[in-house]
């Protein structure tokens, strides 16, 4: 990922994008910044890319619809579906909001590169697109997402923190994402930065689809081939898979476990890093990447410029110089849950601290 302005201004941005086209109406009671048509009622068509990740529906969604509403002072409507990890279906999606006629897209890409042809379409019908989340191909106007990269490193260096003096000679398995993710690749990159050199890389997978089945099967694998008393961590790109990959450790009888890393604070994820079987998680603030989805799409249906909202621009493979909003990620351990995913009203204690957690949850003062 090519970022030519400073991610020092992410945070900033981030927080100062959800007032911002909210403070721009004028007396006749539109909103428009750069001599757009400031029309309010807009259609906004937001596609998400599957459903087993919690994320998605709990908290995209709702946001998303929630900052839209914002923005177009409730005249706004955002018509929804979800592909279900299904690229060719997500295709026919696009589609489908094309003839619906919709003002501007918002797409999370199952396939970063097969949707590229459907986005083609949506611009060929004069619908302005939004990445979100994953950087698709095609000739998006605008795309919002984490620093992918940086979430790698901060999934690395936790990692090398929580082996201490077992990193050199002890050997670790890394358990990437899906290949048609380009996320994926980016926290790999990331990790890979900051472990080459520093850990044995025994075994390495790219997931199938992300699934936490495919992760188990393949953790399975490694276990086999290097031993059970050989595995001293496991990089694990997301949550959903650190489950899987505990589950077949506990399975092999490795104990005690080794360090797991994941991402997303999934409530299953948090609860594992209460109970010690998970080391950490990344806990990525939603609300500022929804918001910047919803201001750069209202803003784009408008025929306004985008340029005050974004901190990056990025290039994808297909596209160079992708206005862009990246959020920066926060390493969730035992020691800050509290202070993040509570305070933030993500989950609350009581939804994770469950009878089963809930000795784990005293003893690191959670309650």
């Amino acid at each position: 990922m090519n970022a030519h302005l400073g991610r020092a201004v992410v945070v900033a941005a981030a927080s100062a994008m959800t007032v911002s086209l909210a403070a721009c109406g004028s007396s006749d009671g539109t909103v428009g910044k750069s001599g757009g048509s400031g029309k309010e009622a807009i259609k906004v068509g937001l596609l998400l890319p599957e459903n087993q990740t919690a994320r998605y529906e709990k908290f995209d969604k709702p946001l998303i619809e929630k900052q839209v509403a914002k923005f177009t002072r409730g005249k706004g409507e955002v018509v929804y579906a979800n592909a279900k990890q299904d690229a060719a279906a997500q295709n026919a999606q696009v589609e489908a909001m094309i003839s619906r006629k919709v003002d501007v897209l918002i797409i999370d890409a199952v396939d970063a590169k097969a949707i590229a042809g459907a986005v083609k379409k949506a611009k060929d019908a004069k619908i302005p697109v939004v990445a979100y989340d994953r950087l698709a191909e095609g000739p998006i106007d605008a795309y919002t997402s984490f620093d992918n990269e940086d979430v790698g490193k901060v999934q690395g260096k936790a990692l090398l923190d929580a082996l201490g003096d077992k990193a050199g000679p002890g050997q670790i398995v890394m358990m990437n994402g899906s290949v048609t993710d380009p996320n994926a690749k980016q926290f790999k990159s990331g990790a890979h930065s900051v472990l080459d050199g520093k850990v044995t890389i025994g075994k390495e997978y790219d997931t199938l689809d992300w699934k936490p089945e495919n992760a188990n099967a393949n953790m399975a694998a490694a276990i086999a081939a290097l031993g059970k008393g050989k595995i001293a961590g496991v990089y694990s790109a997301n949550d959903g898979m650190a489950g899987g990959i505990i589950a077949a450790l506990k399975a092999a009888g490795v104990s005690p476990l080794p360090p797991v890393t994941g991402q997303d604070a999934e409530l299953a994820g948090v609860q594992r890093v209460v109970s010690g079987e998970q080391y950490m998680s990344v806990y990525k603030q939603y609300a500022p990447e929804a918001a910047a989805a919803a201001e750069m799409a209202v803003a784009l249906a408008q025929g306004e410029k985008i340029d005050s909202l974004i901190n990056q621009i990025v290039d994808s493979p297909s596209t160079k110089g992708v206005p862009s909003v990246l959020v920066p990620g926060i390493a969730l351990t035992k020691n800050n849950i509290k202070t993040t995913v509570v305070e933030d009203g993500v989950w609350s204690v009581a939804e994770i601290c469950t009878e089963r957690y809930r000795a784990a949850c005293e003893e690191i003062g959670l309650r």
